[in-house]
């Protein structure tokens, strides 16, 4: 196998799955900046032009982080699986993992993509400037609501570290780098945050 690495949340999200996992393979990098995620030969691997993608030992190439992370549970079964044990478990995480995606990380990035990152973004996908603003609002807003479905519970879905807190972890943490910090005010996920950053699969 091979692991088409690069910069940004996306290849550290799967890189910390692989991580909590135990599960290693060669990396290749990629040099994302430079645009090579947009030509041949790595379309070729990916014809989506993203990374990270993994390339199974018969040739098949799987992108899409949550897929590749499915992947990996599903195949390292030495470890505790990362999305659940139980049907009840399964869909639980999978549901988290579509509303952290769907209504926190989608328009927290492309707020991101449409302002910050305009210049390098402006060119490569179809950017809306004037919509960054509320985007950044509409995952503010939220996170806000995340904050309060915490509670007191130690991850997102409740007992057990999953998928879903990989997920949101990489991607607040890369945001908080590009203008969108976490709200303070938001002490459950703060306190979160800080757990997660203490777990030695963060470095990955």
């Amino acid at each position: 196998m091979k692991f088409y690495n690069s910069v940004g949340p996306n290849p550290h999200m799967v890189r910390m799955f692989m991580a909590e996992k135990g599960f290693d393979v060669p990396k290749v990098e990629v040099d994302l900046r430079g645009g090579e995620n947009r030509r041949e030969p790595f379309l070729k691997l990916n014809p989506a032009g993203q990374c990270p993608a993994l390339e199974l030992d018969d040739g098949t190439v799987l992108a899409e982080i949550t897929a590749i992370c499915e992947y990996i549970d599903e195949v390292k079964k030495d470890t505790p699986s990362l999305i659940g044990d139980t049907p009840e478990e399964r869909a639980n995480t999978r549901m988290w993992v579509r509303r952290i995606d769907l209504n926190i990380l989608e328009p927290a990035a492309n707020g991101f993509r449409f302002s910050q990152g305009l210049k390098f973004f402006q060119d490569r996908v179809h950017c809306i400037p004037e919509a960054a603003d509320g985007l950044k609002e509409t995952a503010k807003k939220k996170l806000v609501w995340l904050d309060e479905q915490m509670g007191s519970k130690p991850f997102v879905t409740g007992d057990k570290l999953t998928m879903a807190d990989i997920l949101l972890f990489t991607f607040l943490e890369f945001l908080g780098k590009v203008g969108q910090p976490l709200d303070p005010a938001n002490k459950n996920l703060t306190a979160w945050m800080e757990r997660m950053k203490a777990r030695p699969s963060a470095a990955a």
